[in-house]
């Protein structure tokens, strides 16, 4: 392929190079921040919940029986935990784990499917995309999610294309990879795991008309491996739990997609704003090869590319129709886009010795994009709270060293975009790498509070091990997995609602149950708002303050602060 002439020793030096650089910094960063509301702590906790206890089985939250997701997120948190004790790298480990291999694997794909400099590229435009780091450092499902389904996406095609090259054994393999991966994401997060793919080969065969790939599926044979994988766990918990498969696969699948369940509803459009900043820096691209695909339509044999567009088109649109809506739903295409963005640059270096001058022009936007934004730092907290003002300043020089790091890598590679095509591709690639790892790793000025981290630091050597701690009227989703502790919980259950009407012994139903409970209970201790202290002081309920931040306040019942 005449792309690969631009793979020079000095090029694949400085790919390598970047590659070291950015696998150090992608795992060195994950300590870093401490977690935050909702689901960073929630997953963490959960996963110390699962480590202290032994049950694998069944998934609990602060003590409460919690369905609403699959737990091999769940598993491997508790078993990293288990290995390396508890923190914030180990319980971001599996999302950071995922999204890494996630970019090896998105490389090895193109490679095998378009050659080696679409493969480099593609891992490239993958690691700067800026959701995809941000989410990869992030306590979350949806990165391991979405690693699975595009591992599943990914041996499709390369079983697809083993079959195109008269390669059926290749290709068997590469289908069972494809229904194993689409097990573990159905373990990840649900029967979105084999929905998805499906609802894409459907979509791909309806429009494409290659109706010969139903035959290349081995049905059977996957079915079987999706079962061995799957199976298992929900006939252990259903065994268990007789009242977990109505919630899991109807109020949990069904509810969340068609009503407004969950209270996440959001526009219709609402994912199209974060495809564009979450691939930002290669829309040009995306352009191009949405051109460059509807260009070649009606193609006799399988095509590759046609398939990855189905796969970012419908999961655009069902996430879009769905009316429950968050934004790492809309993870697993960033993988896809990644692969045809570096599709579209390869071709065109087949036939040319150096880039484009629209890329002179996308590597000069970002420049001058980096420069204004230098104009606009005094807007950083121009809205927040006034004990956010010292963060937020905290937070600017963050954003400053970010907004360097995209100036300096986007000139250069403007300035390199006659001389050295790949290397001016792996320095903007690298660049955008930086800044979003540099103003997501900066958050930390912000979540440090947020978390609380230091409250609970204070508090935990004063909480005895037999105490029992009430959250009144408020979910926290950080401070019990810092203080290594569950809450019970009084008046209040969010999310935690099947579980408490499961176990309506483990909860206090109205404030006054809980102020005879804590008049009983001389070794009690207490989480709540600092409005809800407020008013239980009002009512002279006998308590002393231990420690407090901006969200929360946490006391002990005054006799047995007079004791000590």
């Amino acid at each position: 392929m005449l792309a690969e002439r631009h793979l020079t020793p000095l090029n694949s030096v400085a790919l390598l190079a970047v590659f070291v650089l950015a696998s150090v910094l992608w795992f060195a960063t994950l300590d870093y921040r401490h977690l935050i509301p909702t689901d960073e702590g929630r997953y963490a906790q959960m996963a110390r919940e699962m480590m202290v206890s032994g049950d694998y089985i069944t998934p609990r939250y602060n003590d409460y029986k919690y369905f609403e997701k699959p737990p091999l997120h769940i598993w491997a948190s508790a078993i990293t935990f288990q290995l390396f004790g508890l923190g914030e790298w180990q319980a971001r480990f599996w999302s950071g784990l995922t999204g890494y291999l996630t970019i090896l694997l998105v490389g090895f794909t193109a490679a095998q499917l378009f050659g080696r400099v679409t493969g480099y590229l593609a891992a490239l435009i993958l690691l700067s995309s800026p959701m995809w780091v941000v989410g990869g450092h992030f306590n979350a499902l949806d990165m391991g999610l979405s690693a699975f389904l595009n591992l599943a996406l990914c041996a499709l095609l390369l079983a697809q294309h083993a079959y195109e090259h008269q390669r059926p054994q290749s290709g068997r393999h590469w289908m069972w990879v494809c229904w194993l991966a689409m097990g573990l994401a159905t373990l990840s997060k649900g029967l979105i795991g084999i929905v998805i793919p499906g609802m894409v080969l459907f979509a791909y065969i309806v429009t494409c008309f290659d109706w010969k790939i139903l035959g290349r599926l081995h049905i059977f044979s996957g079915l079987v491996i999706f079962l061995i994988v799957t199976a298992p766990w929900f006939i252990a918990v259903s065994i268990e739990n007789p009242e977990f498969a109505h919630f899991f696969f109807i109020y949990e699948h069904f509810e969340r997609f068609t009503a407004t369940a969950h209270g996440r509803t959001a526009p219709f459009y609402f994912f199209l704003p974060l495809v564009l900043v979450g691939f930002l820096p290669w829309m040009p691209q995306f352009f191009q090869s949405a051109r460059q695909t509807l260009m070649q339509y009606r193609m006799q044999s399988f095509s590759a590319s046609w398939m990855l567009w189905a796969w970012f088109a419908v999961i655009l649109i069902f996430f879009s129709i769905s009316r429950s809506k968050l934004p790492g739903y809309i993870m697993p295409v960033f993988p896809a886009l990644a692969i045809l963005a570096a599709k579209s640059i390869a071709d065109y270096l087949e036939s040319h010795a150096h880039l484009s001058i629209g890329w002179r022009f996308q590597t000069l936007f970002f420049t001058l994009l980096a420069i204004t934004g230098f104009f606009f730092l005094s807007e950083v907290g121009r809205n927040g709270q006034p004990d956010e003002v010292d963060a937020y300043q905290a937070y600017t020089v963050w954003i400053v060293v970010a907004l360097s790091c995209l100036l300096v890598f986007s000139l250069v590679a403007s300035l390199l975009a006659k001389r050295n095509a790949l290397l001016s591709i792996a320095l903007f690639a690298f660049g955008f790498f930086l800044t979003a790892t540099i103003a997501g790793t900066g958050h930390e000025t912000l979540g440090r509070a947020v978390s609380g981290y230091d409250l609970a630091q204070k508090v935990k050597s004063q909480i005895p091990s037999d105490a029992k701690i009430y959250s009144v009227r408020l979910l926290d989703h950080t401070v019990p997995f810092y203080l290594e502790r569950n809450t019970i919980m009084v008046e209040f259950t969010d999310e935690l609602t099947f579980g408490a009407k499961q176990e309506p012994q483990k909860w206090i139903p109205t404030l006054n149950e809980f102020v005879i409970v804590w008049n009983q209970d001389p070794n009690a201790f207490a989480l709540m708002s600092p409005g809800q202290y407020e008013e239980l002081k009002t009512i002279g309920l006998p308590m002393e303050e231990l420690g407090r931040d901006s969200r929360r306040v946490v006391v002990r019942h005054l006799r047995d602060a007079l004791r000590q």
